[in-house]
């Protein structure tokens, strides 16, 4: 398998075709996946915002004085408030925003960056990353995985991770193959576009490199069973759910019967 960055794509402004730009760019070849970075996907979008746009609510006070005084630095209100409107819950109010956006993904601050972003204060994500995808598919008939970088969970640093996909299933679905030793699979499904996308991100680097899309080439999918699923069902996310009972108190943790709003 084959991955590079593709050269010399531009900044990126409201209302360019990013699928155009990629086109022009490089020769795709059958089969090849195609990996862009959400920020120039938000851009193309006009999803940049001032924050002067998120007038903060009692709620977005609270949460930046919560904030300010754990981390011993001012955090701006308004910027909890871009939190809350793109997010469709907070699982953590501190020490850290962690939020479930619209559209299934958990991230930290709602996915909002505030690099590279010219001209605005933030960068939100793509409303709706799939349909992003989808259209940057059909432009270019490839696969388009749409992807971010992300914290993880036990682990220090950030990784590629897909946030919207289409012209291929996010997973390959091991269940009921067999191990070497005969034994049938029975939980094994694995995501692929997170993986890919963790591929794209050693190339496409973070910081000032400017190189926002990648191409995967040869990559086999092979003679498996695909699955659409990548986000965990809420009622079914044991992990979400023992957030929900826990709670931040001045370095130390609280379980309780309170609910993170």
């Amino acid at each position: 398998m084959e991955v590079f960055a593709v050269p010399g794509i531009p900044e990126v402004r409201p209302g360019d075709d990013v699928g155009e730009m990629v086109a022009e760019r490089v020769d795709l070849e059958p089969d090849d996946v195609v990996c862009v970075a959400s920020t120039v996907v938000s851009k193309a979008e006009g999803r940049g915002a001032d924050l002067l746009s998120f007038p903060p609510t009692e709620r977005a006070e609270q949460i930046a004085r919560r904030i300010s005084a754990i981390a011993g630095e001012e955090k701006d209100p308004r910027f909890a408030q871009a939190v809350l409107e793109e997010s469709d819950e907070l699982l953590l109010e501190a020490p850290i925003l962690l939020a479930a956006t619209r559209f299934g993904h958990i991230t930290v601050n709602a996915g909002i960056d505030r690099s590279n972003v010219p001209g605005w204060d933030l960068l939100l994500l793509p409303e709706d990353p799939t349909a992003s995808a989808r259209a940057l598919s059909e432009t270019l008939d490839a696969p388009v995985i749409v992807t971010d970088t992300s914290g993880r969970p036990f682990r220090h640093g950030q990784r590629g991770v897909a946030v919207g996909w289409a012209g291929m299933p996010a997973a390959r679905d091991w269940r009921g193959e067999h191990d070497r030793e005969g034994r049938e699979l029975d939980v094994t499904v694995q995501a692929v576009v997170d993986e890919l996308a963790g591929a794209a991100n050693l190339v496409t680097g973070e910081g000032d490199g400017g190189t926002p899309v990648a191409v995967i080439r040869d990559f086999e999918f092979g003679d498996h069973a695909g699955s659409d699923r990548l986000f965990r069902e809420p009622e079914r996310d044991l992990i979400r759910q023992a957030l929900r009972a826990w709670s931040y108190e001045d370095g130390a943790t609280t379980h309780g019967e309170e609910e993170a709003p």
